[in-house]
């Protein structure tokens, strides 16, 4: 089997539009992959709607955009990051140098997948990936 794949990126204004999302769909994208960066993540809801308003399915780094209405998250947890940082913060307060602390990265990564975008864009989500998932939003 071989996959054809081409990566394409856009500079967005200071909002996202429809624009890229117009160019996206004229160009027959068959899906959009966006990246953590405060930029989408502070307009998730947005970039949520358009991906859905044009139909081109969107992969999310976290659960948040899922729940914002992005059709599948795969990445690490921002809870267990978070947890992680809180314990970084109790070691240091303890005494603790931070130059002695281990670097770590998250251990968790979860799936979420958003059914109810699913069915906006007309997709059906494979039982085997549903049974993988660690969150479904119905």
């Amino acid at each position: 089997m071989r996959l054809d794949l081409r990566f394409t990126s856009w500079k967005l204004a200071p909002s996202p539009s429809s624009i890229p999302f117009v160019t996206l769909v004229r160009l027959r994208v068959g899906a959009l992959a966006i990246g953590a960066d405060p930029f989408f993540t502070s307009r998730r809801e947005q970039l949520a709607a358009l991906t859905v308003r044009h139909a081109v399915p969107g992969v999310y780094e976290f659960r948040e955009f899922v729940a914002a209405g992005g059709l599948i998250g795969y990445g690490a947890s921002l809870a267990d990051a978070y947890r992680q940082a809180g314990t970084y913060v109790a070691r240091i307060l303890k005494g603790d140098k931070p130059a002695d602390l281990p670097v770590q990265q998250s251990t968790k990564v979860e799936l979420i997948i958003n059914l109810k975008t699913a069915k906006a864009l007309g997709l059906t989500v494979p039982v085997p990936l549903l049974g993988r998932a660690d969150e479904v939003i119905e």
